[in-house]
This record gives structure tokens, C-alpha cells and sequence, in this order.
């Protein structure tokens, strides 16, 4: 194998991993292969994201190849010259695209809070009324999009359609529910009482 043709496969492999990464990721297209980019904390870790990634070493192998490929189909240099430049720009290929990820892709990305999926003490409506020991439907808004499980009554009492309900209790996909005017009204008497004992 020669040295032109190292370089070239080494750029052709490059870009036609980076294009899948971008046609995986960036425009969700879901390929029968698994192919992930993996980003975690290590060695010169920025933002959370590791110098030593997939992402930069894809762009490395690509600028890498093309550069060397260029060199060698167009120049007289020595090889070892076009190997040692080749790298250079690699690296120079790499530290972009990881300054890129992560100042610029990774910048909103935050971690899951499981207390924001906390079901116990939301607020909803009851979209298809609950029968009297039945199952029935409820809307309800969770990290700034409206969702919808099926719901009981804790008490087993019919609710109706359109009812404000809170989730007492979460279990197995059902959330077990009490009107808002029933637990509302418990916490003003209980006001009331405080108040009296004061």
C-alpha cells in the first residue's frame, strides 16, 4: 500500500463516518447499524466533554487524510514531512471540532433532574372521566411538555371529565388521584385549626 493511498482511505473513511454521525444525530435518520457518538468526561475534559471523543477523532482522521493525500499527490516533499504536516493539521482538525462540541453543541445540554419527574403532588385535569373504581384519563403538564396517563381515583369515587385532579400516589403507570377542591379544602381547614390553637 502506498503512502497516497493510506491517506486517501484514511480521508474516505473520515468523512463517510462524520457524514453518518450527522445523518444519525443532526436529522435523527435512524440506520440498521447502531452508530453512536459517544461523549463523556476524561483527559482534558471541557464542559463535560473529553478531548479523547469520537466526534474529534473522526475530524482528525479526515483533515489527516486529506492533508497527507494533497501533500503527497502534489508535492515533492519527503514523507516523513508530509506525515509530520499531515498530523499537525489533523490535530488542528480535531481541536476544532472539539471546541465546536463543546462550547458551542454541548453548551444547553443538561442532565436529567429525576425530581422533575416526580408524579406525587402534579397538577392535572382528567381528560376521560373515572367511574367509580375504574380507570379513566388525565392531562397534565411535566418539563415544558403537556403529557397524559391513566388515573384513579384514590378513594375509588367517580371523578368527571374536566375535574382538577393531584396525584396522591404513581404506581405502575397508573397515577392514583384526589380532586383539587377535596385537597384544597383540607388544607384550609387545617389553616383554620392552626390559626384557632394560636
Amino acid at each position: 500500500m502506498s503512502w497516497e493511498l493510506f491517506y486517501l482511505v484514511c480521508f474516505i473513511l473520515g468523512f463517510v463516518l462524520c457524514t453518518l454521525s450527522f445523518l444519525t444525530g443532526t436529522l435523527h435518520l435512524h440506520l440498521p447499524t447502531k452508530w453512536h457518538v459517544h461523549v463523556g468526561k476524561g483527559l482534558g475534559a471541557t464542559g463535560g466533554v473529553s478531548i479523547l471523543n469520537s466526534f474529534s477523532l473522526m475530524a482528525f482522521v479526515t483533515w489527516f487524510g486529506a492533508m497527507g493525500y494533497l501533500m503527497t499527490r502534489h508535492s515533492s516533499l519527503w514523507f516523513g514531512m508530509i506525515l509530520a504536516l499531515a498530523v499537525v493539521v489533523g490535530s488542528v482538525g480535531a481541536m476544532i471540532s472539539f471546541f465546536f462540541l463543546a462550547r458551542v453543541l454541548m453548551k444547553y445540554d443538561v442532565g436529567i433532574d429525576p425530581a422533575e419527574y416526580e408524579m406525587n403532588g402534579v397538577l392535572g385535569r382528567v381528560t376521560s372521566s373515572i367511574r367509580g373504581g375504574g380507570t379513566g384519563e388525565m392531562v397534565f403538564e411535566q418539563v415544558g411538555t403537556r403529557r397524559s396517563c391513566g388515573a384513579r381515583s384514590e378513594d375509588g369515587l367517580p371523578i368527571a371529565k374536566g375535574t382538577e385532579v393531584v396525584v396522591t400516589r404513581y404506581e405502575r403507570g397508573i397515577a392514583y388521584v384526589r380532586t383539587w377542591d377535596e385537597i384544597s379544602g383540607e388544607a384550609e381547614a387545617n389553616a383554620g385549626e392552626v390559626s384557632k390553637q394560636q
